[in-house]
Formats: C-alpha cells, structure tokens, sequence
C-alpha cells in the first residue's frame, strides 16, 4: 500500500500528534500495519457514512483516528488524524 498525506493531515499532525512523543511513535508503527494490511483488524479499519460518507479510518489508539480514502487500488490518502470528537 503506498500511502500520501495531504496538507491539512499534516497540519493536523504537527498540532495534534507532533507534541505527544509516545503518540507519535504508536502512528508511526500503525502506519507500518496500514502498508502492510489497511484492514489489518489490530487496526479496526471501518467505513465512515453520513457527511464522511466515502472516507475510512483507522485507530492509532483508543480516542486517535486516522481518516483516509482510497483514490486508486493499492494507494490510500490520510486526510485528518486526531481524537473521535476533532475528526468526525
């Protein structure tokens, strides 16, 4: 899986993860899952509806998500990462 992240994830990253060492080190491992298997269930990788209709995301930990889609087979774009109530 080839992963991209747009310009808002990463200013939401830099806010919202950056500061956090531990945080950031469990992305990172959870972003080795995601290339391996995005559906890996370790992940709990789901589908979004309502106005995220189209979206995915994925936990990082228990209140961290990652919203994504998936533009082509085999690539995936990260959008937002951040607690449940800041992402959804």
């Amino acid at each position: 899986m080839e992963v991209a992240f747009s310009s808002t994830f990463k200013k939401a990253f830099r806010k919202r993860i950056k500061r956090d060492v531990l945080l950031e080190k469990r992305f990172w491992q959870k972003l080795d899952v995601f290339i391996e298997n995005p559906f890996n269930r370790e992940l709990r990788t789901h589908k979004l509806s309502g106005t995220l209709d189209g979206l995915w995301s994925f936990s990082v930990e228990f209140d961290c998500r990652v919203i994504f889609y998936f533009p082509e087979d085999g690539k995936a774009m990260f959008v937002d990462i951040g607690k449940h109530d800041e992402v959804y």
